[in-house]
């Protein structure tokens, strides 16, 4: 089985990011790289590149890649309320032709109504999924009082191996606990408090990979640096694949 490996768009420094083309400029770079796809990040587009995402989706496939689509907002906000936005974002992932669109979980409460979001989520073919983020409400419990309410009728999870460190709890008990609600990985090491490259750390990633489900995408999310970004990309590519 071949496993499908997505590059964020993240994973690059600023300075490429800033380059003409933004995120679009790195889809010959991923291509070449032999990922399968690019998770691509709301918050690195500007207004004209947001009103520019079938154009962009359009080039994703050209390149013979899938996207992902990530925006920096929770699904709930902090009155526990559902994100009024969360009908738009559905429609730009689906401009740009995304398979997965991710927010954070933010302020769930068990027993929220949940209709309008089932209804949003029924009318797209875009699947939703929460992230582990880090704060507070992407500790185990949160995620888990989500899922057991009823929140797999509504989203996946994109398990993020480092970020459960930023909160102070294992991901060996996260995967556990939430491995059977993932969706995606968003792979990462810490070192001294800061995202890095896998294979210059321990091995706390490599044991969180093996407790989850090997059959969903994973994603690199840490920095990619080199002089060289397509052999780097490849390098890592491979990798992921191999674990």
């Amino acid at each position: 089985m071949k496993r499908e490996v997505i590059v964020v768009a993240n994973a690059y420094n600023k300075e490429r990011l800033a380059r003409p083309g933004g995120q679009q400029a790195l889809l010959p770079i991923v291509a070449a790289a032999g990922a399968d796809g690019i998770e691509i990040r709301r918050e690195l587009f500007d207004d004209a590149a947001l009103r520019q995402l079938s154009e962009t989706g359009a080039t994703i496939r050209e390149h013979g890649l899938i996207a992902f689509y990530s925006v920096p907002d929770t699904l709930f906000n902090a009155g526990g309320a559902l994100n009024p936005n969360l009908a738009r974002f559905f429609n730009e992932a689906e401009q740009l032709g995304a398979r997965q669109l991710k927010f954070s979980l933010g302020h769930f409460s068990p027993g929220t109504d949940c209709q309008q979001l089932r209804a949003i989520v029924d009318a797209s073919d875009v699947r939703l999924l929460v992230e582990n983020d880090q704060t507070d409400c992407g500790r185990m419990a949160a995620l888990e009082a989500w899922f057991e309410d009823g929140g797999t009728a509504y989203s996946g999870m994109t398990f993020d191996t480092g970020n459960w460190l930023w909160v102070s709890e294992n991901p060996l008990e996260a995967a556990a606990r939430l491995g059977k609600f993932v969706s995606y990985i968003h792979v990462k090491a810490v070192k001294e408090g800061r995202a890095v490259a896998p294979d210059g750390a321990d091995d706390l990633w490599r044991r969180a990979l093996a407790a989850l489900p090997d059959n969903v995408p994973r994603g690199i999310e840490f920095p990619l640096e080199g002089s060289d970004p397509i052999a780097v990309t490849r390098h890592y590519v491979d990798l992921l694949r191999e674990v």
